[in-house]
């Protein structure tokens, strides 16, 4: 499956790296942005969310919650978040169900991928990397958050 701008972002609840639950749907209100990334510590990964995690003021000015996602259990995401100082939250998708639901399932593991949600559950921004060694940059985020108005 593909998610394509306009439509309704999947609901889904996933664990959280402090323990918690997160449901996207209680989220309603907020603008998010969904990152889908292959796995804690490695290379591009840890240079994207770090990207992110230095550019969270311009975030949080434009009113959008940074919410990353993997595989990797809540042990694996709390120890990669207090190694890089991340400042938002990490979800596990442990069976890839919604990686599969955005298109982010691929065939050896998590695709890379970037989706803006608005307050209404509706994506604005969607990009799936067809290689995994590509990221977005924070720079083009920010400019498809600003286009939202």
């Amino acid at each position: 499956m593909s998610i394509r701008i306009g439509q309704k972002a999947p609901d889904f609840t996933l664990p959280a790296d402090d323990g918690s639950r997160l449901t996207l749907s209680d989220n309603r209100g907020r603008r998010i942005l969904l990152v889908f990334y292959p796995g804690d510590e490695t290379p591009v990964c840890t240079r994207q969310l770090c990207d992110y995690r230095d550019g969270i003021e311009a975030f949080a000015d434009l009113g959008v919650d940074v919410i990353g996602i993997s595989r990797d259990d809540a042990d694996s995401h709390r120890r990669f978040r207090e190694r890089h100082d991340l400042p938002f939250t990490l979800l596990s998708d442990a069976d890839m169900a919604v990686a599969e639901q955005y298109g982010c399932r691929g065939l050896i593991g998590m695709k890379r991928g970037v989706f803006l949600v608005d307050e209404a559950g509706i994506v604005h921004y969607a990009h799936v990397e067809a290689i995994a060694a590509f990221r977005r940059r924070r720079e083009e985020i920010l400019e498809a958050i600003q286009a939202m108005a």
